[in-house]
């Protein structure tokens, strides 16, 4: 790849270093401080064409370390200014204020310089982390804008912070009621594009684009450019260097995967065997939300410590069982897809795909949560008959067929739950059919019966409510629904 013109030639990918690629002082030492030895193959390519300016269109599998790839120029270029105008002796401290930063760095009032765009809530918290981690000792701050909190405290940090990390929706609320201005913004990071156009996201995109400067810098990472993220490029980015350090498909190399051929009601019975044959931390991925919570209380029953997160769960919900995921507290965490691309654990061991994808490209993303950083790991899938297609299309996407596993039927964990669950079905007890009808399906009838002007409109009623006659007038007519009295303005004594 070409990183422009007039720049040194850089030596051999896998023999460069951070020094090799224009960074600071400052920045490399922060980079130390981390940990950070060598550049990831994303890192040393795209960091070089970022920092001269140019549009860059980053294709790697996910937990390659595309995070500092777009983070570590964004911060030189901020900081850059700052340091220029501290030697020429032409920036001063602010006195009296609380902010004891350099002045002339932050928006004061002006608006954000850099505005970092990601498809969910758990991956803007992620690349914020990452940026207090390489951008506190440079002072470059970023505010996080996030739906499931108060828009309060972001539309403060929308006025006085360098960075804005955001979803694509909440920020169209800012946007929509005047608490955010981007106008000033030099630098655009799309990451995960492919995953905001499949999760809807384009009208959003659309009307964030229609705010910023014309003249700015795009970075735009994804882990497929095919289709719709291609067009969406070409539209919107301008002779952008291209950085392909993978094929797009390509799954997380150490990443040993398997598929289990199940039917439908022999995928948890399944799950509970491989969660008895070792004890790594798994991330279990489900199509639906209601599967999600099942699955939660099966594994719980069953006496693991579990964790869930999906769109029902609260932002401070969601926070707290990643936390303990990643903690340790919870070995093992349930989620829908809206994790795929926001948990930056480092060593989760196994993941499994209970339900298989619709969109092929969302098995790479979740094959991506392990064998994360070179670190190895397992991902094992579970088809149904119904889900071939999906498996088929995975299998075409990735240009490769995935290894089948053995059933292990012979288990006696799997016999047990078996077991357990045709029981459930053949008996449901007291909370199955013969309870009769709950509270819902009792105003649904009701409401039927109401509309069509049956008798019977209080049917499921108690027999108390039908035994208590209409009150009636002396002529024998229906009585009066009782006044519940009338409302005026108050007047004013003079």
């Amino acid at each position: 790849m070409r990183a422009g013109t007039g720049r040194a030639i850089l030596p051999p990918l896998n023999s460069r270093t951070f020094d090799d690629l224009g960074l600071s002082e400052k920045t490399l030492h922060a980079l130390t401080r981390a940990g950070f030895e060598h550049p990831t193959p994303i890192q040393a390519e795209a960091i070089p064409p970022a920092l001269a300016g140019r549009d860059v269109i980053g294709t790697a599998a996910t937990g390659t370390g595309k995070t500092a790839a777009f983070l570590l120029p964004i911060i030189e270029r901020l900081a850059g200014g700052r340091d220029e105008r501290l030697a020429g002796g032409r920036d001063e401290r602010p006195t009296g204020g609380r902010d004891e930063r350099p002045a002339g760095l932050h928006g004061a009032g002006g608006g954000p310089r850099a505005l970092v765009l990601a498809p969910t809530r758990e991956l803007a918290l992620q690349i914020a982390e990452q940026l207090e981690r390489f951008g506190r000792a440079r002072h470059v701050r970023g505010v996080v804008v996030i739906g499931g909190v108060g828009m309060g405290a972001q539309s403060a940090g929308l006025r006085d912070h360098e960075v804005v990390i955001a979803t694509p929706g909440r920020l169209v609320d800012h946007l929509q009621q005047g608490t955010a201005r981007l106008d000033r913004i030099e630098v655009l990071v799309l990451d995960e594009a492919d995953r905001m156009l499949d999760m809807g996201f384009a009208p959003q995109l659309k009307r964030i684009l229609a705010r910023l400067p014309r003249k700015r810098q795009t970075l735009l990472f994804s882990a497929t450019t095919a289709g719709e993220v291609g067009d969406f490029a070409r539209a919107n980015l301008t002779d952008p260097a291209k950085v392909e350090i993978s094929r797009s498909g390509t799954t997380a190399e150490r990443a040993v995967q398997q598929v289990f051929l199940a039917d439908s009601r022999e995928k948890v019975p399944l799950l509970l065997a491989l969660l008895e044959q070792d004890g790594l931390s798994t991330l279990i991925f489900t199509r639906t939300k209601r599967r999600a919570d099942r699955l939660w209380k099966a594994i719980g029953r069953a006496g693991h410590k579990v964790a869930r997160i999906h769109a029902d769960r609260s932002q401070a919900q969601r926070r707290m069982a990643l936390d303990g995921f990643k903690d340790g507290q919870y070995r093992i965490l349930v989620a829908t897809d809206i994790a795929a691309r926001g948990i930056d654990v480092a060593e989760i061991g196994h993941v499994v795909n209970f339900d298989l994808p619709h969109v092929p490209e969302d098995y790479v993303h979740r094959v991506g949560r392990t064998a994360r950083m070179a670190a190895s790991g397992r991902a094992s899938s579970f088809a149904a008959p119904e889900e071939m297609d999906q498996l088929r299309g995975i299998e075409r996407l990735t240009q490769k067929s995935l290894p089948r596993a053995d059933m292990p039927r012979d288990s006696a964990t799997f016999q047990t739950e078996l077991a357990r669950a045709a029981a459930a079905q053949a008996d449901p007890g007291e909370r199955g059919e013969s309870r009769g009808p709950n509270r819902n399906q009792r105003r649904a009838a009701v409401h039927r019966s109401a509309r069509a002007g049956k008798p019977g409109a209080h049917a499921g009623k108690s027999p108390k409510a039908h035994a208590q006659p209409a009150r009636t007038h002396a002529a024998g007519d229906p009585a009066k629904p009782k006044s519940l009295g009338t409302w005026g303005p108050k007047r004013r004594g003079r």
